[in-house]
């Protein structure tokens, strides 16, 4: 069974061949070359594993050789081959790149234990590779946001364009729009991917505590400040700061904000030292700025300072198109390590899906679907599996029933009885106590959905 590609540089017949003897007999693929120029053709036109080179070549310098191999196919490990009196130059090919080296007069039992050692980190070199093209694949493209609809590609068009740079941007949108998916899509798309990104939800906190966790404070500022604390802004440097629910931030620390963003300094809380940061702000609410100013809650200069771009976050509500795709993002990302009896959805569960109004945004869809797959008993999610108020949110809507309305209590309570028999419609009037007649002129009265479907 092929294990990898080896190239096997080498101009003396003898050697090679003993080599690639034992090279065959374990079972990898064996490329022969016995010179540079040969070699090179090789590299081109093969997925070479490893190179055994050696330093003394017919056509050229092998040291020399190893720093062009390195440089065009980094992945590939190399190990020198060479004699005693060329060590030296072997020591030289490792300080170019190469793995190791080998002399071909006795080290034959040394060179497959190497061998296997060079290829495991290629593979593994080759793996992060992969794994950190993937990372930015996703993240340029903006994957993690979720849709196609015209409202949600606009605005990942915007964020991607912004990206790149280190302006500030402020996210607009209800609550569960996906404000901080945006952010950090922002932040893994820019130049500052690789620092640190950190996220603040500004309404978690009272004022001296968010002042602290932001700024930071010196031992001794205050009651239990035993030590010198490093704030978020401080700790973000060189990287982003998501400031969720800004709009909840105190008056006198959104002016130190702006302080941050006007000179890129600021002072922690029982310090009189100025420090110096290089961070992006990402900036997020769902109030209305301009009414918060108008009624003196938000200042302006900051308003400003922040909205250099503005992004505005479409509800679930006008993205209905995308409810199937986030419907079954969430169920793939669900059933990964739970509920993995369940490999799809019916039609109609989705439909009803796309009737709500989502007043709770993607956060709501997730936590039904989820809520879906712990009761789903089968191998699709289909409408019974979902909360009764959506079951009925055709039904309901288009009435003024109330929970206080007698109507609605029937309604419900034959749905859940005939959901419970499965449809059979003579055993649940047997369980409603009521004649088989009476209870088909109640679902034909209510309008009762075929709740199996």
């Amino acid at each position: 069974m092929t294990i990898a590609n080896i190239l096997l540089v080498e101009d003396e017949n003898d050697v090679r061949l003993l080599l690639k003897r034992v090279l065959s007999l374990e079972g990898f693929v064996v490329y022969e070359a016995e010179n540079i120029k040969t070699a090179s053709k090789l590299l081109e036109n093969d997925n070479i594993d490893v190179v055994l080179c050696d330093v003394k070549l017919p056509d050229g310098n092998g040291v020399e050789f190893i720093t062009q191999i390195k440089s065009a196919h980094p992945y590939i490990e190399i190990i020198v081959l060479t004699a005693y009196g060329n060590i030296p130059d072997s020591v030289q090919a490792i300080k170019n790149g190469a793995f190791d080296y080998i002399t071909k007069a006795n080290d034959n039992q040394r060179i497959l234990p190497l061998l296997y050692r060079a290829l495991e980190k290629v593979k593994l070199e080759k793996r992060v590779a992969q794994l950190e093209k993937q990372a930015a694949e996703r993240y340029s493209n903006f994957d993690a946001v979720i849709g196609n609809s015209p409202a949600i590609s606009q605005a990942k068009m915007l964020a991607q364009r912004v990206a790149p740079t280190d302006a500030p941007v402020l996210l607009l949108g209800e609550t569960g729009t996906g404000k901080e998916v945006f952010a950090q899509a922002i932040h893994s798309a820019s130049k500052r991917n690789t620092k640190t990104f950190l996220g603040l939800n500004c309404s978690a906190f009272g004022k001296d505590i968010l002042e602290s966790e932001l700024f930071g404070h010196k031992a001794g500022a205050f009651t239990g400040a035993n030590k010198d604390k490093k704030g978020l802004i401080e700790e973000a440097n060189e990287g982003t700061l998501f400031l969720d629910e800004i709009g909840e931030m105190p008056l006198d620390l959104q002016a130190k904000l702006l302080r941050v963003l006007e000179t890129s300094e600021f002072i922690k809380v029982g310090d009189t030292k100025q420090v110096k940061v290089n961070i992006r702000i990402i900036a997020a609410t769902n109030r209305d700025i301009q009414q918060e100013i108008s009624k003196g809650k938000f200042r302006e200069d900051l308003y400003y300072r922040l909205n250099l771009v503005t992004i505005n976050l479409p509800p679930l509500r006008e993205r209905q198109d995308d409810i199937p795709l986030l419907a079954d993002y969430f169920l793939k990302k669900l059933t990964r390590d739970a509920y993995q009896q369940v490999k799809g959805m019916t039609n109609a569960f989705i439909e009803r899906l796309q009737k709500n109004e989502w007043r709770g945004n993607i956060r709501e869809l997730k936590n039904v679907i989820e809520r879906s797959l712990i009761v789903c008993q089968g191998t699709e999610l289909s409408v019974d599996n979902l909360p009764v108020e959506l079951q009925y949110h055709n039904t309901l809507k288009s009435s003024t029933l109330s929970a206080f309305d007698l109507s609605t209590v029937e309604h419900l309570h034959i749905h859940r009885v005939l959901q419970y028999t499965k449809g059979n419609k003579t055993q649940a009037a047997k369980l409603l106590n009521i004649s088989s007649a009476t209870l088909y002129r109640k679902i034909e009265e209510y309008k009762i959905d075929d709740f199996q479907s």
